[in-house]
């Protein structure tokens, strides 16, 4: 649920707010929804309740050609939901009410989908309890998936976990909760990524706003600039971004154009209101 306003309220304050919008969101929905309209095969793991918001949903994801076979129905815990403020120069601030995604359980998951037999690459956000993540994150390295881990919401991370991560994408203030580094220029983000690699992961990509993105990869280290537009909405933007990532990665394309492809995509995004609906087409993103 989104507000425009000219400023994001301060503690205890109240501001008069413009347009109301109310679309479907939370990150891997939205990831979903971005790499099914850029071209990719997806199937949609998730837990949504018995309301509304879960029917409206299911009723989407299909409807953007995803597979929700194992989207899983929670009886008593309602959907998720998050409440946005935008302001006028497109910086948004958001708090989440998990809701039923912090109840998809192991026992929820069929491990038989998690097999490089079906899928090549797995995206995978932390709005869900960690062990299952873990689960997730550990089945599918093992069978020769490349794991895609956006790390937010942010919290530490075992080793265990990390050295199954083929790519780890978190922004500034992600990478510092990680790390403990502060991230402020090219070195200290350099700083943190190598402390990611030290711990196991293979791929590092840091996303630091309009700057762009800065890389520290198995075989490369650079920063890609950001894309210049004019900012409405960036709500939705780092999913976009890690969407077109997971299908450029899926679709064959090394590091370096998969960086470049989700820079397109992301700036397109920004253009527009909300989550899922600012997510551009393939036939958009032109390079």
């Amino acid at each position: 649920m989104v507000i425009k306003t000219d400023k994001i309220p301060n503690p205890g304050e109240t501001v008069l707010g413009g347009t109301f919008l109310m679309n479907p969101g939370g990150k891997g929905a939205n990831q979903a929804v971005a790499a099914s309209r850029l071209g990719g095969k997806v199937t949609f793991i998730a837990k949504i309740g018995n309301d509304m918001f879960g029917s409206q949903t299911t009723k989407i994801l299909k409807k953007e050609g995803i597979n929700t076979n194992y989207v899983v129905k929670d009886p008593e815990v309602p959907s998720g939901i998050a409440l946005i403020t935008v302001d006028e120069e497109g910086e948004n601030s958001i708090v989440v009410a998990p809701g039923s995604n912090h109840n998809l359980l192991v026992q929820d998951i069929d491990s038989d989908i998690l097999t490089s037999d079906k899928y090549n690459v797995m995206l995978v956000q932390l709005e869900i309890p960690i062990m299952t993540v873990e689960f997730a994150v550990l089945t599918a390295a093992e069978s020769g998936i490349k794991v895609i881990l956006n790390p937010a919401p942010a919290q530490k991370l075992r080793d265990y976990l990390l050295r199954h991560i083929w790519l780890i994408t978190p922004d500034e203030s992600e990478a510092e909760i990680l790390t403990g580094i502060k991230i402020h220029n090219l070195t200290t983000a350099e700083a943190a990524a190598t402390s990611l690699q030290k711990r196991g992961v293979k791929n590092v990509i840091i996303t630091m706003g309009a700057q762009g993105a800065y890389v520290k990869a198995e075989d490369f280290t650079e920063m890609f600039p950001g894309v210049q537009v004019k900012a409405i909405d960036t709500t939705g933007a780092g999913d976009v971004f890690n969407a077109a990532l997971a299908v450029a990665t899926a679709e064959g394309k090394g590091l370096r154009d998969a960086v470049i492809y989700a820079n397109k995509a992301a700036s397109i995004c920004v253009t527009r209101m909300g989550a899922q609906a600012s997510a551009p087409y393939s036939e958009e993103v032109v390079l």
